[in-house]
């Protein structure tokens, strides 16, 4: 095998934004190779890594692939050692026919980084193939007085070598009339031709036979033979004329079937059957005979078959004129096939690399060739793809194309792009090829989790059944696949005093909030936590979300009665003069709901009374007051039944007994001391204010009354006060709190009642609040010290 350098890199001028890459692109040289027709399968041709300056195997590292012209595996490249051989026996007459000489174009393509290496493989011919003759016998009509030296053409032989391995030479039998001259035509082209010379003589002999030879110049020559009979005719002294001796004509390779190519014309001065002319092909090769037809009467050459330019360009034909009586001429008809634009761009994909990672930088996607079998404008290609796409198209030599991205993609904008690679050629009318790409783009974690919501607020009511579903929260991520699947997980609480585990768990797969056991509002009215949402992708990204849980109040507490008290060793009894107007404050029932809202609104009724009509209870403050008049023939003692009822769903309530007495005056004691003082209960900042607001109301409530029974005292008697204060011993409980912050608040009060000595006195002797019970045991002590401390009247 020889190698060859080749000429100089040609500069190609490339239409429609076509930019010229060199360097470390394309190779900027054409190597050139060289192999015979008909070498064995798997001969050796060239070392590409040796000629490319690259070591073994890097070839295949850098993904080397051998590109032909016509994508027809002839040739193959080992990757490993670099070796070009041969795919399968090359026979250069197929490949390129009368061509000479035959060139094999082909590439090498080579990534990371990309390259083109140029290269053409001429297929050297051998002489493998005899001169051939399309007529075995041909027959020849002279004249008898035909002088010495008259030249008859003869039909040449075909010899589909080329070069020297193409016919050279003529030769014809021994005889003592002919010899064989070669006459040499454009192209290199020879045509035999039979000079007479010696004058024939029909009567001597009417007709020879001789053997035409050629040969070829291969080593050994081949040759192929013919029969030439030759008729003597009589005197026929005028040969047909053509009118001219080369016709010219362009043919549209469009032409339809049956066109007209050209029509030549013949013309013979003699008469009767000497001349009558008839035409027919001198040669006609398998191609021209299978292409061209000759009208023998009228000499109208015309299409029998398609013209194909891409596949022959031109034909010369030989046309024979013949007269009746053996004469002849010949002409040449040289016929240029005229491209047409019907041959669309071939676009041909080498590599694609799809799907594409997003936030990539530019990235190749595809590695294309384009051609057009067509030549001139027609030929000229430009190459595009839609605007709208982030893709570009980068040209090389050679017709190679890389397309790319024009910077990073994003997935969660589009996950696909379908390109459209059009390929237009410059011809009338323009032809185009589309080819659709479909480019994937693959999913890179880049987006974190998103909450429907910032914050969620959930609603639970109170006592509810422990793992209620109170709620969801929702989470969604951009990404696809692992990178979009979300797991929710409970965050530590920032309140490090809220159990938080305790009380809420949730579904790590959907979301779902779940209370782990019952509330209480009393005890937790509101409490607020952060979600976290986490994708699988690698990293994980996440994401959080406040979700704050409000407790409903439920109807779970009765009212509480906190004056009066209940479960004290006497009961409490409210005195109340005779004389008291209608509507006189008798006593007030406080009382507390530990509910909140509607639930805790209270209202008070009075249940049951001893006598009804004297007394009544307002419904909204509880106070009880009397209803009318007070008459000497009421009863001394009422017991009352009031019912306090919140406003639930189903309400609650609680009821309370109340103790009235009537007295005419005060002094007789009736009510009994308590003879210890309770146990001063451990009241927190909220009781404390309670009671000093009941102990405010209590005292100006005391003060009117201790008012008003001075005025009536002073009007009945204006004597002195003479008697002792009696205060009976017994328990009275302390003070009441209420504890339910809706603004009602009581006291618990007594009344230390003296009444004069003297039994038949009805009327009031002394009259005092007592608020605390230690105080009213001094009093008590001190009055027995001194028993005339009392008859003088305090407030």
């Amino acid at each position: 095998m020889q190698l060859r350098e080749g000429s100089p890199q040609r500069k190609r001028q490339v239409l429609l934004f076509f930019v010229f890459l060199g360097g470390s692109l394309v190779c900027s040289e054409t190597r050139r190779y060289s192999v015979a027709e008909e070498m064995e399968i798997g001969s050796f041709i060239a070392n590409i890594a040796k000629d490319l300056g690259l070591g073994a195997g890097e070839l295949a590292a850098r993904g080397a692939r051998l590109v032909t012209e016509d994508n027809e595996p002839r040739l193959q490249l080992d990757l490993q050692t670099g070796d070009l051989i041969l795919n399968e026996k090359l026979d250069r007459e197929e490949m390129c026919g009368s061509t000479d000489p035959c060139v094999m174009h082909f590439q090498v393509l080579l990534k990371k980084p990309l390259g083109v290496f140029r290269a053409e493989l001429l297929v050297r011919d051998i002489n493998d193939h005899s001169p051939e003759f399309s007529e075995r016998e041909m027959t020849l009509k002279i004249p008898e007085t035909s002088p010495p030296g008259t030249v008859f053409p003869l039909k040449k032989a075909q010899d589909l070598d080329v070069g020297n391995n193409n016919i050279q030479n003529y030769s014809i039998s021994p005889n003592s009339h002919f010899h064989v001259s070669i006459r040499n035509r454009g192209e290199g082209r020879k045509y035999p031709e039979l000079v007479l010379d010696r004058e024939l003589d029909r009567e001597e002999q009417a007709q020879l036979r001789l053997t035409l030879t050629a040969l070829d110049g291969g080593s050994p020559p081949l040759s192929g033979s013919a029969q030439v009979h030759i008729l003597v005719l009589d005197v026929n002294d005028n040969a047909p004329t053509f009118a001219q001796t080369l016709y010219q004509v362009q043919v549209p390779e469009n032409s339809p079937v049956g066109s007209l190519v050209v029509k030549v014309s013949a013309s013979d001065l003699d008469t009767g059957t000497n001349g009558e002319i008839s035409y027919s092909l001198s040669y006609s090769s398998q191609e021209i005979s299978t292409t061209f037809e000759v009208n023998s009467l009228s000499g109208e050459v015309r299409l029998i078959k398609k013209l194909d330019f891409e596949t022959i360009s031109s034909y010369e034909l030989d046309i024979d004129a013949s007269d009746g009586g053996g004469l002849s001429g010949k002409c040449s008809v040289s016929i240029e096939v005229v491209d047409v634009n019907d041959n669309s761009p071939e676009l041909t994909i080498s590599s694609l690399t799809s799907p594409i990672p997003e936030n990539s930088p530019e990235t190749e996607v595809a590695l294309f060739r384009i051609r057009d079998r067509d030549s001139g404008n027609n030929g000229r290609m430009t190459c595009s793809i839609q605007d709208d796409l982030p893709f570009l198209l980068r040209p090389t030599e050679e017709n190679f194309y890389t397309l790319v991205t024009n910077g990073p993609l994003d997935r969660e904008t589009r996950a696909v792009y379908n390109v459209t690679i059009t390929v237009t050629d410059l011809g009338t009318p323009m032809l185009k090829t589309q080819c659709n790409i479909t480019v994937l783009v693959s999913d890179v974690n880049d987006n974190a989790p998103a909450f429907t919501q910032t914050s969620y607020t959930l609603f639970i009511q109170e006592n509810n059944s422990p793992a209620l579903h109170i709620g969801s929260v929702s989470a969604t991520d951009r990404d696809a696949g692992a990178n979009a699947q979300v797991t929710y997980s409970l965050l530590p609480p920032q309140d490090p005093h809220l159990p938080l585990d305790s009380l809420v768990s949730i579904n790590a797969d959907n979301g779902h909030l779940f209370a782990l056991r019952a509330l209480d509002f009393e005890a937790l009215q509101a409490f607020e936590f952060r979600v976290g949402a986490t994708d699988r992708g690698s990293p994980a990204l996440s994401s959080q979300a406040l979700v704050r849980v409000q407790v409903l109040d439920a109807n779970d507490n009765s009212p509480f009665v906190l004056y009066p008290l209940q479960n004290g060793s006497a009961p409490c009894t409210e005195l109340v003069p005779r004389a008291a107007e209608p509507g006189y404050l008798v006593s007030k029932v406080v009382a507390v709901d530990g509910d909140s809202g509607q639930n805790a609104w209270l209202s008070y009724q009075l249940l049951k009374a001893t006598e009804p009509g004297l007394f009544g209870v307002w419904a909204h403050n509880g106070e009880v007051r009397t209803a009318r008049l007070l008459s000497e023939r009421d009863a001394a003692k009422h017991r009352l039944l009031v019912l306090v009822k919140d406003n639930g769903e189903p309400p609650l309530s609680a009821s309370v007994t109340l103790h009235v007495l009537l007295v005419d005056g005060l002094s007789q004691p009736y009510l009994p001391l308590p003879e210890a003082a309770a146990e001063p209960a451990q009241a927190d900042p909220l009781t404390v204010y309670l009671v000093i607001a009941l102990a405010s109301v209590s005292s100006l409530f005391l003060f009117s009354v201790l008012a008003f029974i001075a005025v009536r005292l002073c009007r009945r008697s204006r004597a002195g006060w003479v008697g002792g204060c009696s205060v009976p011993e017994g328990h009275f409980p302390g003070h009441l709190v209420d504890v339910g912050g809706m603004g009602t608040l009581s006291q618990s009060y007594q009344y230390e009642v003296c009444l004069s000595g003297d039994s038949g006195s009805n009327e009031f002797k002394f009259l005092k609040p007592i608020l605390p019970n230690i105080l009213g045991q001094d009093i008590g002590r001190k009055s027995e010290g001194n028993p005339t401390s009392h008859n003088s009247l305090g407030i």
